[in-house]
């Protein structure tokens, strides 16, 4: 396929705010897509490079964007897959210098629109609308597929790219590889915020409470004697977690998926703040020592596969008991099951006084929605808090000098895939903080203009705030009361940050007015 097709069907994507529009557009080029092409065609236009982190930052691509466009199209989509896996391959003295050429013979042969596509694929700028749900919608409709059974499949696959060039190659017997297996992880399902207790149990009945833990998602998969431990990410993280892994193989089963939460604690036995826990997956030397300095307790709270039976259809209860059977106490959640208000405050203020952020609300009725944030899981904290993404930062002044310190802040609009700025914040930094920020803020930079660092859309933060406020000044038309941050979700991608719309159900819960 030429690039010139992914370009100009990228641009009309970008171009339209119709959903529907979007999918028509996506699934005729799939449709039309040839089959050793449908993998890579998927990922460029969800934004994504098949290599991953390439080596090119955005100096290189902007010196790239300077040289003459080609004249004639003649760029395929192998050539482009070809030319960033030399990139990924470089490496040692003169790798910068290689970069660049291999990039310049690239833009040499690139028209002027396909320049632009590969300088925003290459800069993480390629946000057109093409967002994970309507990616999946594409791919059934090209497919001839019901798209429910084919979001089913990405969600376990963990990306829509296999599972199209599957489909779309061998049809609808293809669906049936892609079912939950121990050691291949799954993309967790997602909460959403719940507002007030009060809020989150109207009219609910029975359910089930959590303590909601600050700690790092993770999903155990064990398989007779191999035990794997994958981070939110669905990174493999069991070399640095070993003692996660051991709690894992003595449970009594041989077969199992467990989703859960990995904890540092005190002497005390209270929850260690989120980025101590953290620091123990970034490490891959002195694991032992690591260890012994600050060992992870690993807390479970649901169960996807046990002994050969795949759980994702079935009902919370249901998963609930199958967990129940396998695991001590020593590494449950603190889960409390009724309809009574009474006991559900109780509850909620035992999370709190055991130093934990608040509860989990959640329906016993509802499947796991894998790689879903919807209403059937909420989590209550007294106080607001975010997950957004950092879009700029701004050079600080006086103490400091030299640091990026006032963080741009956006949520995501799930209309067209972009980031919608609602405010700033430079509280809650610690000089360790603004350091690493700043080294990381300038790897991802973009542009520069009067003291605002303009930065590939890439860090997740986790913000508090005490409201939401309409505001002439942001896309949105709201923005954040006394933004402070709580730290960097490095564990989170900004696909998963929290969207405009539920910014406009915060804001809605503290109005009773429309947003």
């Amino acid at each position: 396929m030429q690039l010139t097709t992914l370009a100009e069907v990228s641009e009309s994507v970008a171009a339209t705010r119709s959903r529907r529009r979007k999918i028509a557009l996506l699934s005729a080029l799939l449709a039309e897509a040839p089959p050793g092409e449908i993998r890579v065609c998927v990922q460029y236009l969800s934004g994504q490079l098949p290599q991953g982190r390439i080596g090119v930052g955005p100096s290189l691509v902007r010196e790239a964007l300077d040289r003459a466009p080609a004249d004639r199209v003649t760029l395929t989509l192998e050539d482009v897959d070809r030319c960033f896996s030399a990139l990924a391959g470089c490496s040692g003295s003169g790798s910068q210098r290689r970069r660049r050429a291999l990039l310049a013979e690239l833009f040499d042969a690139a028209t002027t629109p396909e320049q632009r596509f590969l300088a925003q694929l290459l800069l993480g700028e390629l946000r057109q609308g093409a967002l994970a749900a309507v990616m999946a919608e594409s791919i059934a409709t090209a497919a001839d597929l019901p798209a429910a059974r084919l979001r089913k499949a990405v969600m376990v696959a963990g990306d829509a790219a296999p599972v199209a060039e599957a489909v779309l190659t061998d049809g609808s017997a293809a669906l049936a590889r892609f079912r939950l297996v121990p050691l291949s992880p799954v993309q967790p399902m997602l909460a959403q915020p719940g507002g007030t207790l009060e809020e989150a149990l109207a009219g609910a009945g029975e359910v089930c409470l959590e303590y909601k833990l600050d700690g790092a998602r993770i999903q155990v998969h064990r398989d007779g004697d191999d035990v794997r431990v994958f981070s939110r990410r669905l990174h493999d993280v069991t070399a640095s977690v070993p003692e996660i892994a051991e709690a894992a193989a003595a449970l009594p089963s041989s077969r199992f998926v467990l989703d859960g939460e990995a904890l540092a604690l005190r002497d005390d036995g209270r929850p260690q703040p989120f980025q101590v826990t953290m620091a123990r997956f970034g490490r891959r030397r002195d694991v032992g020592a690591s260890r012994r300095e600050q060992p992870l307790t690993p807390y479970f709270f649901d169960c996807l596969h046990l002994e050969g039976e795949d759980l994702l259809d079935a009902p919370l209860g249901t998963r609930l008991e199958r967990l129940t059977t396998l695991l001590p106490d020593t590494l449950s959640v603190r889960r409390l099951v009724t309809g009574e208000e009474g006991p559900q405050r109780t509850f909620a203020q035992q999370a709190l006084d055991a130093g934990h952020e608040g509860v989990m609300v959640k329906d016993l009725g509802a499947a796991y929605a894998a790689g879903s944030r919807g209403g059937a899981w909420l989590k209550v904290k007294p106080a607001h808090t975010l997950d957004l993404v950092v879009l700029a930062a701004e050079w600080g002044h006086g103490r400091r000098r030299g640091w990026l310190s006032n963080l741009h802040l956006g949520a995501r609009d799930e209309a067209t895939g972009r980031f919608l700025m609602l405010g700033k914040t430079f509280k809650g930094m610690t000089d360790r903080m603004l350091d690493w920020q700043t080294r990381t803020l300038r790897e991802l930079a973009v542009s520069e203009s009067q003291g605002v660092v303009t930065v590939r859309p890439e860090l997740v933060v986790e913000v508090a705030f005490d409201g939401i406020q309409r505001s002439p000044h942001y896309p949105a038309g709201l923005a954040l009361r006394f933004a402070r941050l709580k730290g960097y979700r490095t564990d989170k991608a900004p696909q998963t940050a929290d969207s405009i719309a539920a910014v406009r159900a915060i804001f809605q819960r503290q109005t009773d007015a429309p947003a």
